[in-house]
């Protein structure tokens, strides 16, 4: 009986110890494995900087990098895919459109998902006779960005951007970083620093 007893507590007392090392030795193989995720996904934005991040960069502007899952098959507005996906307010995502007047010659517009811009206030803003959303099959050549990609920053070539004077009402905004699946959180006085782009009123 005595022996019984022996081997009974010793067993119940084996398990705890046994039980409490295979927690621990789990526990610190989980923070592990997560701690070089995240290091993984850190290496791998940095290794993939856009020019827009490398302009930031060059102006010593803060600004952090988010990615999301997206396909060539998503056939959505971006913008208001992007702040879905990331859990965002779709007035701090911010597209980027560009447009063409009469007289050829281009320009950036920066507005919040879900908005669209009104023609009458883009000709006054602009000065222009006519203008009118340049074709899509341009963007590349002309930007250097495609379709779902185009940030308001390191295009080819520098035009007139203006940005939606909404985004003065943010403390961020998001914008594309210059890759599908990517978008960059700025503060606003930053982006139109970085873009030497006016805060304007063209939306409807």
């Amino acid at each position: 009986m005595a022996l019984y007893f022996f081997f009974g507590v010793f067993n119940k007392y084996n398990f705890k110890i046994f039980a409490f090392t295979f927690l621990f030795v789990f526990a610190r193989w989980f923070f592990l494995i997560l701690s070089l995720q995240t290091i993984r996904c850190v290496s791998y934005t940095v290794a993939m900087k856009t020019n827009a991040m490398r302009i930031l960069d060059s102006l010593g502007l803060e600004y952090e990098v988010l990615e999301y899952p997206i396909s060539d098959e998503t056939n959505e507005d971006i913008a208001l895919y992007s702040a879905r996906v990331l859990g965002l307010a779709p007035e701090v995502v911010f597209k980027t459109i560009i447009m063409e007047n009469s007289a050829r010659e281009h320009f950036v517009f920066c507005l919040p998902a879900g908005f669209s811009i009104s023609l009458k206030k883009a000709r006054s803003v602009t000065g222009s006779a006519e203008i009118d959303l340049m074709k899509t099959d341009k963007l590349l050549a002309l930007t250097g960005y495609v379709r779902g990609g185009v940030s308001p920053l390191g295009m080819k070539r520098h035009f007139p951007t203006f940005v939606c004077d909404l985004a003065q009402l943010e403390e961020y905004v998001y914008v594309s970083g210059g890759l599908r699946g990517v978008s960059l959180k700025i503060k606003p006085l930053d982006l139109a620093a970085a873009c030497d782009a006016v805060f304007s009123d063209f939306v409807q």
